[in-house]
């Protein structure tokens, strides 16, 4: 069983959905997906806001290994993200002689503002704790007490193991940055790291079209209506007409 922990904040409920869409329709093996959420974490997670943090999981990610009772392997991923691979492929890196593997991006932001107005910060391993391969044994420092009290730089930079011969590497193709990544058709999985393409401001950006084709799979009900419920629901329908991209234009149902 494949452990997988998304990073949820309400204001990108969608993208959850579709990542977790994305990562089901390609998996070869059995995944359990579980979201961080705040709300699930109240008696645990009591760190107050950081008006630097630009998502509700900016922190709560290194609960993971707490949230496996520090036993086995898992994979937290952030939730602007798109899986276009099989996700045991990811799974099968799994290296002992490691605390944590990821993606070493030398990643400085040339924006100072991303989604909703959040505050870009800029610190060395940017980005490296959007997608991890965490073997949960040795992440023990990564206790409740630890994640509430430590600084963001010494959770985000991996102080907490002490040693950084104990962080792995992957493939590049398993975290590609849009926007900052050389613009690439063959990669595992995409991050949107700037704003996702839910976002208006990021509707036309790279693998904006892959992200849309997915919500359409999310939202597909294979079920045959009858004439009647098909004449009452292509009544209710009201077509968007602009000028957008193919992949932008869709129908959209009135309550």
């Amino acid at each position: 069983m494949i452990k997988l922990f998304i990073g949820f904040d309400p204001r990108e409920t969608v993208a959850y959905h579709v990542l977790s869409q994305s990562i089901l329709a390609r998996a070869s093996q059995p995944v359990a997906i579980t979201p961080i959420c705040l709300a699930h974490l109240r008696e645990v997670f009591t760190r107050e806001r950081d008006p630097l943090q630009s998502t509700d999981f900016s922190f709560t990610r290194f609960l993971t290994p707490y949230l496996c009772d520090y036993q086995g392997w898992a994979i937290f991923m952030d939730c602007d993200m798109l899986v276009r691979d099989d996700i045991a492929r990811l799974w099968a890196l799994r290296d002992d002689r490691y605390a944590v593997q990821v993606v070493k991006h030398n990643h400085v932001p040339k924006e100072d503002t991303k989604f909703l107005g959040a505050v870009q910060t800029k610190y060395q391993k940017k980005n490296w704790s959007s997608v991890m391969l965490l073997n949960n044994a040795r992440c023990q420092a990564l206790t409740p007490d630890y994640v509430n009290h430590a600084s963001g730089l010494d959770l985000h930079q991996f102080k907490w193991l002490g040693d950084d011969s104990l962080i792995g590497e992957i493939p590049h193709g398993w975290n590609h940055l849009v926007g900052h990544d050389a613009p690439s058709p063959d990669v595992s999985l995409v991050h949107y790291t700037t704003g996702g393409p839910y976002f208006r401001p990021w509707q036309d950006c790279e693998h904006a079209g892959d992200w849309f084709a997915e919500r359409d799979q999310m939202l597909h009900a294979g079920q045959k209506l009858t004439q009647v419920e098909a004449k009452r629901r292509a009544a209710r329908l009201t077509v968007v007409t602009d000028k957008r991209p193919a992949h932008r234009k869709q129908f959209m149902e009135s309550t």
